[in-house]
């Protein structure tokens, strides 16, 4: 169990208020029966239906790779958002999926358009947050973007 499951037992917080909190995160993604779509598939699988979904609803996203590779010299080369050393990288973990989508604003600016940062984690279908390092990471990358106004979630396959 998480570090978040046994926080929410020692304060007795209901199960219904806690799965709340999970869906605002962006954490919690009910289980999969067997028979449903996607079951038994991929990462992979998931992120391609991100992308079709998204692409569908006019958002256009693309893939972030994350890592690091030696030159020709030898020296690393670190890639992908967030990922400009190890350390940083052991806290904050960018999403598979990285785009924009156009908004329109407020009424006072009717008629104007602009971009919102958008990220998405990708998952196999059934997984659950379980706040072990790495998606603590993710979920910080994710806590950063939608609190400076743009739109990061987990996904199972759903945009």
């Amino acid at each position: 169990m998480n570090d978040l499951h046994e926080w929410a037992r020692r304060w007795n917080v209901p199960l219904e208020m806690f799965r709340d909190l999970q869906t605002t995160l962006g954490t919690y993604t009910p289980p999969l029966p067997p028979e449903a779509p996607g079951a038994g598939k991929s990462e992979a699988w998931a992120q391609s239906v991100v992308r079709l979904e998204a692409s569908e609803k006019g958002v256009k996203l693309f893939r972030n790779n994350v890592g690091v590779l030696e030159d020709k010299t030898g020296r690393p080369v670190r890639y992908g958002l967030g990922n400009d050393s190890p350390k940083m990288n052991e806290v904050i973990k960018s999403g598979d999926l990285i785009g924009i989508r156009s908004v329109e604003i407020t009424p006072a600016m009717i008629g104007h358009r602009f971009g919102q940062f958008v990220s998405v984690e990708c998952k196999s279908p059934g997984w659950q947050y379980t706040g072990a390092g790495r998606e603590r990471a993710q979920l910080a990358w994710a806590n950063l973007i939608n609190s400076m106004g743009g739109m990061a979630f987990f996904s199972t396959g759903r945009f």
